[in-house]
């Protein structure tokens, strides 16, 4: 049963977000922090933000009226130590590791001030929107005020037959950290003392440590600023050849020397072009790749392409593609779908929570053969059919408009924190 609004309820929070970086030029989880406090301060809402320095260039582009409200952690001798030691590790293994050590030693940096600004700001709440695995621990607790932490999206495996995909190093090293989650969560109780928990499924929630004590909230972790990513009339193009995009980092999980071969068979049979936003370390080898398979002059590689010019490319293409093996949320899935294109993604993980047959393709990912066949018949499927790419384009909007929208989550958010300082 709902319960009544009341004076405290209704009010407003002072809202205290605190992240390790809060940036779209880094990507991936790196976003989310940077959309609550957009969203908030654009709603007038007392907001706050602690996050460190990398990002300072960024942040006083975006919000140069509230670089007061931003407070800056500063680059130790400790971050720089770990950041030369882990540049020579596969990602995931220099993520869960050195990676790990550096964000705690930001999590303590980022207490201290906590503390500070709670008592000069009278903060009612604190959100941690990241890390968004639902295994690590959080040092954000004993502040005096409600914890929110989350949305979380995390309880990801590699598909069975692609288990390879991760390597033996990496596979070991996070198994053994799964093992000692609870561990660590005890000894760091940060994540068994929020007051809320907000999870995006329930694989998530399944996922979390055993001896959380907070309220557990489904929410989607990701959004659209549909400000940005906005729709374009598109009439198939039919004097001109379909146009296909990826856009994501270039690493192994992503799949993209998955979608290169998938694409040559497109190739033979159509005019389709490939477009690939992003940049990392396995570029060069899927440029050698898309070589040696003659798709020159028919994938383009981009490198690494700001928001704002991503979606201008976006809005030249028919159809994006994701045949990423390890995603978790797929932010990328729902921006297309903002803008009305129709995605072929992998079913497993995030974009099996967006999408579904009205708006796209789930290609399910049993082995590699026949995820190269399958993959290629969906996009021989919309390269040739405008009407379908322009029926699930439309599904596509209406979806994130109804889901999706940084808006309505902004909504749920402020809810959330009326509730739980209602009841702390």
């Amino acid at each position: 049963m709902k319960e009544a609004v009341t004076e405290s309820t209704a009010k407003t929070p002072r809202v205290l977000i605190v992240a390790e970086h809060a940036s779209a030029r880094f990507g991936g989880e790196a976003i989310l922090p940077l959309h609550y406090f957009r969203v908030l301060r654009k709603r007038g809402v007392e907001a706050w933000l602690i996050v460190h320095s990398r990002t300072r260039e960024e942040l006083s582009r975006l919000f140069p009226g509230d670089l007061g409200r931003i407070h800056f952690l500063p680059d130790t001798k400790y971050h720089r130590l770990l950041y030369h030691l882990g540049k020579p590790l596969p990602g995931q293994l220099r993520h869960f590791s050195v990676g790990f050590l550096s964000r705690l030693s930001s999590q303590r940096q980022a207490k201290r001030v906590a503390r500070r600004l709670i008592a000069e700001h009278r903060i009612d709440v604190v959100h941690q929107p990241i890390p968004v695995s639902p295994k690590e621990s959080s040092l954000l607790h004993g502040l005096g005020v409600p914890v929110v932490i989350g949305p979380m999206n995390g309880g990801m495996r590699f598909p069975p037959g692609f288990a390879a995909t991760q390597g033996p190093v990496t596979s070991a090293f996070m198994r053994v950290g799964r093992m000692f989650s609870g561990l660590v969560n005890r000894l760091m109780p940060g994540k068994l003392r929020a007051h809320v928990l907000l999870v995006a499924n329930d694989r998530t929630r399944l996922a979390l440590p055993k001896a959380v004590r907070g309220r557990v909230i489904t929410l989607v972790e990701n959004g659209v600023d549909l400000s940005l990513w906005t729709a374009a009339e598109r009439d198939g193009r039919p004097n001109g050849p379909v146009r296909f995009a990826f856009t994501g980092r270039l690493v192994d999980w992503k799949a993209v020397n998955v979608l290169l071969e998938a694409f040559a068979k497109v190739a033979e049979k159509t005019a389709a072009q490939l477009d690939i936003m992003g940049d990392g370390p396995m570029r060069s080898q899927l440029q050698a790749q898309a070589k040696s398979l003659s798709l020159d002059g028919k994938v383009t590689f981009h490198g690494w392409v700001a928001q704002a010019d991503c979606a201008a490319r976006l809005r030249e293409a028919d159809s994006l593609v994701l045949p990423s093996l390890y995603e978790c949320g797929g932010a990328v899935v729902l921006e297309a779908m903002a803008m009305g294109l129709p995605v072929i993604a992998t079913d497993w993980g995030g974009p099996a929570d967006y999408l579904d047959a009205t708006c796209g393709i789930l290609v399910p990912p049993k082995s590699r053969g026949q995820f190269v066949e399958d993959l290629a018949a969906a996009m021989l499927k919309l390269a040739s059919s405008p009407q379908l790419r322009a029926e699930m384009g439309r599904a596509g909007r209406r979806r994130v408009e109804q889901t999706f929208d940084w808006e309505r989550k902004a909504d749920r958010i402020l809810e959330i924190y009326r509730e739980v300082c209602s009841q702390f």
